[in-house]
């Protein structure tokens, strides 16, 4: 149901009486409050009375309201979002505050609120947005309705994903409180919101102004003809100081929320803490701040355009920013040039916008007639349930309104209303395709391929098909679709389509046997999955480069820039595009030192994954001697989902360093290329990974595992899978696990241990050495050889699971605190991990788990080899539990891969297995581990396949998550080459 504005009015005669409402705000900032009160004002014009149930401060409500029927009770009852700064939510500490506030009180929350409801003899509950009313209000028998463009359901359920499945039943205990709701009166900007029974949307809640543009310009002494910005930016960051050249010459600048002590330069104007804002925006030519419901609704009603900087984990922006890009009226600025002042190009270009948003604004006075017409018994909305306006919200307009192409999008499951039941991907191993010609001429037709085989992947034949859709995109300029999104915007006009493209093309991996023992020298085994990594690259001489306005403005001369954009920016909280000065990464001369380069890319969170992308240049700068003259041009596209232990970030790195040598002419081998790459993880993003990851995604072949030794990356081959044997990896949903240990502390305790043997080897090789010299007697003489080479041992893995148990399982200890070992050894000799001295690290377990997974890894390579039969997959699910256990011993476990490994085994022992050939034999934990994705291993047949199908549904019945299956294998990088491929002209152009 959709009401107009215009279409209904709040009337006090309409035989309604004085009505009672009880209107609960949530903590979530001042936002909600100040919506609310332009409800709540309409509802007090009407006659009636309306307690609202708040945190904020009264000004915000009295201000605008001055009569006796408005009754305000501080209570909170929900806290939002927690920020852990002025741009970041603190997602775990979200969820543990929500506890503290609104779950642990829950009894007695209930008890007080309803025991209150009844003696004000409230008519309506309203709420915006906090659940526990509307359970509340069930308890009491009063109906209830919520007036809101979020819930908090949607916006926690990402949280739950990060911060692990301990926290899912809040969501649930959020989302079974809504359902309590008669209906949503629906915002628009609007979320998905599953969790209510019917919704009816209304125009824009907007405050009222009380005075003209005129007017505030008047009393400010500020002439018409100025151009005006407001700084409307709640919670400033810590330190930050306001800066005169900031602002174009002739500028000046209102700021709101400043502290009386901050000192302002003389283009800046402070206003008071409790002035009405509205009146102060709509006298501005534009408006700079952080994306919310009140500024977007504000910004559109006035026409005015909103330069607004993106924050990291407010879910609800997406939805907000899409509107207000629709109606022309956003121009985002990089955090990076807000802090450091570089405004002028952003608000240059602000100003040249025509907002042209049409609709209604009276949404404060539609909801209250609604609510007037719900407290009398009026059905406002339908009595069934709108199965499909529900499924509306959860897809079709969220998140498939920022689907990627040849991407799948990780959904929290309980919004995956619309999303297939299964899914496992269909299809063969490999990632080829039908082999049809024509399918793939359909594909390459708008480019010439001047170098490199497609290989029949349709994953690279879908990629050059978005490459032709952008070219496309670029040419229609101005009659180009309003609702593109950004990032395919900016790709757009990112090459210059007539000159040479570079694509490559990098896979993820799925860890089969040797994990965590990489960094300890272990013999691995690595699958290169079907999902990958395009880029591509156009290198270009400054002078002919397009750049971003706000690059063109901060570049000196004619130096090269680099520019990037990424695909899928939405799907984890980051920013879609990324720019630098090359200049950036050069210091006197030389190149920039690894640790200032993670200091560059660490400042600004949401842009912090261009390190993945654009510290490959600076590390084939430092470690190969490489000069860049020209500017790059970098769009990456991965279907390598992240989070998942599918080592989405080797592929990208991978993937970057392959396309810019192929563009700069350096020919460089794909194993020195994995070697480079894991550079640009440990030290530019600043991650304690082993390389195999780097390995599998540049040397793996399809349907083959990569044979590493990683000391440092000694590639011993690629082992073909046998064609009765077949591998899948499910993911668990856990990103990784807040408690327990972690991968670095892992690290640094097998180091440690390492460290030890070594000491007690030179120990007992001195004590052996005088036995043998005659200057001393002993009963146990011990062979010095061994010693000799465990003394100095270098990879714990060259160590044996004999030597270990005989000589050295009894010394190492079970832990010990950081600066109780630094003050006995100095130094563990692990160049990418810190000991913490006030922290305790496992060591045995740590130590123990390479020693033994480079003997299982060796067994599991033989027995791959050995002739087919039952037995044979038996003992290779065997090595890989037996991994899995000890992955757990460290610390890396986690309910989710432990869920599913039970849920393996109990298909591997179910009668159905026994009493024929079996299907499924084995699985394990992979990667860093502490959540991510399990390996399974198992017979290649139908059977295995309807049995993984059925552990994808156990585990969505057990958890709430559908868990994505990975199947099939691609070639690596260094098997697909790269690609340089040229726009064809049309008829039209020749």
């Amino acid at each position: 149901m959709i009401i107009e504005g215009g279409d209904r009015a709040v009337n006090g005669s309409a035989g309604a009486n004085r009505l009672i409402f009880a209107y609960y705000v949530t903590g979530h900032g001042f936002g909600h409050a100040t919506r609310v009160t332009e409800v709540v004002r309409n509802l007090i014009l009407a006659g009636h009375d309306v307690h609202v149930v708040t945190g904020a401060p009264d000004f915000v409500f009295t201000t605008e309201i001055q009569s006796p029927r408005l009754i305000l009770r501080k209570v909170l009852l929900d806290c939002g979002a927690v920020q852990a700064d002025a741009l970041t939510v603190d997602r775990l500490a979200s969820l543990e505050k929500y506890s503290e506030t609104a779950v642990a009180p829950r009894d007695s929350i209930l008890k007080t609120e309803v025991e209150w409801l009844h003696s004000i003899k409230a008519d309506l509950v309203v709420s915006d947005v906090v659940p526990v009313a509307c359970r509340a209000a069930a308890d009491a028998g009063i109906r209830s309705v919520c007036v809101t463009n979020f819930s908090w359901d949607f916006i926690y359920a990402e949280y739950v994903m990060a911060a692990g499945y301990d926290h899912r039943s809040i969501v649930w205990q959020i989302a079974e409180d809504y359902s309590h709701c008669e209906f949503l009166i629906r915002l628009p900007g609007y979320c998905p919101m599953p969790a209510f029974r019917d919704v009816i949307d209304v125009p824009l809640v907007v405050r009222r102004l009380h005075k003209s543009r005129k007017e505030v310009r008047k009393e400010l002494g500020i002439a018409d003809d100025v151009k005006l910005v407001i700084l409307n930016f709640g919670g400033q960051p810590a330190g930050w100081k306001l800066k005169e050249e900031s602002l174009p010459s002739g500028w000046l600048c209102l700021v709101c929320g400043s502290s009386e002590s901050q000192v302002l330069p003389p283009n800046f104007i402070k206003l008071a803490k409790d002035v009405y804002t509205p009146d102060y925006i709509a006298a501005c030519d534009c408006m700079l701040g952080k994306i919310g419901y009140g500024t977007v609704s504000e910004a559109l009603a006035y026409k005015l355009p909103f330069v607004f900087v993106r924050r990291d984990y407010f879910n609800e922006e997406p939805f907000l920013r899409n509107m207000l890009e629709y109606y022309q009226g956003g121009v985002e600025m990089i955090r990076r040039d807000l802090l450091t002042g570089q405004w002028r190009p952003y608000l240059e270009r602000a100003v040249t916008l025509k907002p042209c948003y049409e609709g209604g604004c009276n949404g404060g006075e539609v909801a209250a007639s609604i609510l007037q017409d719900t407290a009398i018994g009026k059905h406002c909305a339908s009595d069934k349930l709108s199965g499909a306006r529900r499924l509306r919200d959860a897809i079709v307009l969220g998140f498939q309104l920022q689907r990627v192409p040849g991407r799948d999008i990780s959904i929290p499951e309980w919004y995956a209303n619309a999303e297939s039941e299964f899914g496992l991907r269909t299809g063969s191993q490999n990632a080829g395709t039908n082999g049809s010609s024509v399918f793939e001429d359909s594909y390459i037709q708008d480019f010439e391929i001047l170098h490199g085989d497609l290989l029949g992947l349709s994953d690279t034949m879908s990629f050059l098909k978005s490459l032709a859709e952008l070219s496309t995109l670029y040419d229609s300029g101005k009659n180009a679709e309003k609702r593109q999104m950004r990032e395919r915007m900016a790709a757009a006009g990112l090459f210059n389509w007539e000159e040479d493209i570079i694509v490559a093309r990098a896979p993820g991996r799925l860890d089969v046997v040797g994990g965590i023992a990489d960094y300890s020298g272990s013999l691995v085994l690595q699958m290169p999955i079907r999902e990958a990594c395009h880029v591509a690259v156009q290198i270009i001489h400054p002078s002919k480069q397009r750049l971003w306005k706000h690059a063109q403005a901060r570049r000196q001369a004619s130096s090269p820039v680099l520019q990037i954009v990424s695909y899928g920016s939405e799907l984890s909280n980051r920013g879609p595009t990324f720019d630098m000065d090359l200049s950036d990464f050069m210091d006197g001369g030389q190149p920039i030192s690894y640790e200032k380069a993670k200091d560059y890319f660490a400042r600004d969170p949401s842009q912090k994954w261009a390190a993945y992308v654009a510290g490959t240049i600076l590390v084939l700068m430092k470690e190969l001697g490489v000069r860049f003259e020209n500017s790059i041009s970098m769009l990456v596209s991965s279907a390598v989902p992240e989070g998942k232990g599918v080592s989405s970030s080797a592929s990208i790195e991978v993937a970057s360093m392959s396309a810019i040598a192929a563009a700069h002419g350096l020919d460089i081998s794909p194993r020195e290329l994995a070697v480079l790459c894991q550079k640009v993880e440990n030290h530019v993003v600043g991650a304690p990974c082993g390389v195999m990851d780097q390995m599998a995604s540049a040397c793996g072949e399809a349907n083959k595992l990569l044979a590493m030794v990683c000391q440092p990356a000694e590639v011993l081959g690629l082992v073909d899978i046998p064609s009765h044997i077949r591998f899948w990896g499910i993911d668990s949903g856990l990103r990784h696990s807040i408690g327990g240990a972690d991968y670095g502390s892992v690290r640094i305790g097998a180091f440690m241990g390492r460290e030890m043997i070594k000491s007690t080897a030179s120990n007992k090789l001195t004590k052996a050495l005088s036995v043998a010299n005659g200057t001393h007697t002993d009963e146990s003489e011990e062979s010095a050889e061994p010693l000799e080479a465990e003394k100095s041992l270098e990879y714990l893995c060259n160590l044996s699971p004999h030597r270990y148990e005989s000589h050295y399982a009894k010394i190492l200890p079970e832990a010990i605190l950081g600066d109780a070992f630094l003050e006995k050894y100095e130094d563990h000799n692990d160049p990418v991990t810190i000991i913490d001295r006030k922290r305790n690290y496992g060591v045995k377990a740590s130590a123990k788990h390479p020693i033994y997974e480079n003997f299982r890894v060796k067994a599991f390579k033989a027995l791959l080899t050995s002739a087919a039969s039952d037995d044979q997959l038996t003992a290779l699910g065997e090595l890989m539990y037996q991994c899995h256990d000890s992955y757990s011993a460290c610390g890396l476990g986690a309910d989710g891969t432990d869920k599913l490994v039970q849920l393996v085994q109990e298909a591997q022992h179910c009668k159905l297995s026994k009493s024929g050939d079996g299907t499924l034999y084995g699985a394990k934990i992979t990667g860093g581990g502490s959540g991510g994705t399990i390996c399974v291993v198992g017979r290649d047949c139908l059977r295995s396949t309807q049995q993984i199908l059925q552990i994808q549904q156990k585990y969505k019945a057990s958890t709430g998550y559908l868990p994505v299956v990975f199947e099939g294998s691609s070639p690596g990088a260094g098997k697909f080459g790269h690609l340089r491929i040229r726009r064809r002209l049309s008829k039209k152009q020749e």
